[in-house]
């Protein structure tokens, strides 16, 4: 059993039951220790980061509608009380962090200023967070958890391991006996770069694994070329911006499909998930 909550009723937050939590972190091991067997490196990220290495990646100009942010509480005026489950706009102070909506900014922001090899592989989980329209139990919540395994590089470097993690996701899905379909997506974050919105255009930068009706992706491959190189100044050894590309893999919504694959049977996938796993090593 798991409980969902959240302001105005709406079922934006989920606390995962003993067994979800058991299969949640079997994922998140499996998908970890696939990055690792190919060389990645394991580094740890905050749930918040200033606003300023946010901005940074034109969060607030391509992703507005899903930005949360942080201030702390004004204590003049005894405004540090919730009225009616809420805090009103003039209760909190400047909004200086900001709640990421991808795991993979950590990795990139780990290596700002830095030289980088050209087969540099990182793997992370992190919490993420999304201002939905909408919310539906385990796939979609405002807070959620996301495992990416991360290559900056040489472009070369980043495509090999898409290729090879697409394989791996597809593989691990049919032993698991659930169909996923791979499916172009656009990147928002080339929105106002004329070059790259271009070759968007005539080579798509991500892929999404969509189960069921297609309102659901529950893993992405995405190629970022040199957009996060530039941003935060990471380079190769040649002199030129790092190349970047990740794998990502939403935790809840792998439960939420897992759960009705199996029927609710917790056990049974998390059972299914092991034997996949080891059929695959």
């Amino acid at each position: 059993m798991n409980r969902l909550t959240g302001s105005d009723g709406a079922p934006a937050v989920a606390i995962l039951g003993p067994q979800a939590t058991r299969l949640l972190k079997e994922l998140d091991a499996v998908f970890a220790g696939w990055g690792t067997a190919a060389g990645a490196e394991e580094i740890s990220a905050p749930p918040l980061f200033p606003v300023t290495d946010l901005e940074k990646f034109d969060v607030y100009t391509n992703f507005p509608q899903l930005a949360w942010v942080a201030g702390s509480l004004d204590l003049t005026d005894d405004q540090h009380k919730p009225v009616e489950g809420k805090f009103g706009p003039g209760a909190v102070t400047e909004a200086r962090y900001g709640l990421p909506h991808a795991t993979c900014y950590g990795a990139y922001l780990f290596h700002e200023g830095h030289q980088v090899a050209d087969d540099t592989l990182l793997t992370l989980v992190n919490r993420c967070f999304r201002n939905e329209d909408h919310y539906g139990g385990l796939r979609r919540l405002a807070t959620f958890q996301m495992r990416e395994i991360v290559a900056l590089g040489s472009f070369d470097h980043t495509q090999q391991v898409i290729a090879r993690f697409t394989e791996r996701i597809q593989s691990f899905a049919a032993a698991l006996g659930v169909a996923l379909a791979k499916e172009p997506a656009g990147d928002p974050f080339f929105r106002n770069d004329n070059g790259r919105a271009l070759m968007q255009k005539l080579s798509p930068v991500k892929y999404e694994f969509q189960y069921g009706d297609g309102d659901l992706a529950i893993a992405s491959v995405n190629t970022h070329r040199n957009f996060f190189g530039e941003r935060c100044g990471i380079r190769l050894e040649s002199g030129e911006h790092a190349y970047t590309s990740c794998v990502a893999f939403g935790l809840e919504r792998w439960i939420a499909v897992l759960t009705e694959h199996f029927e609710e049977d917790l056990d049974a996938a998390l059972a299914a998930v092991r034997a996949a796993a080891a059929d695959l090593s």
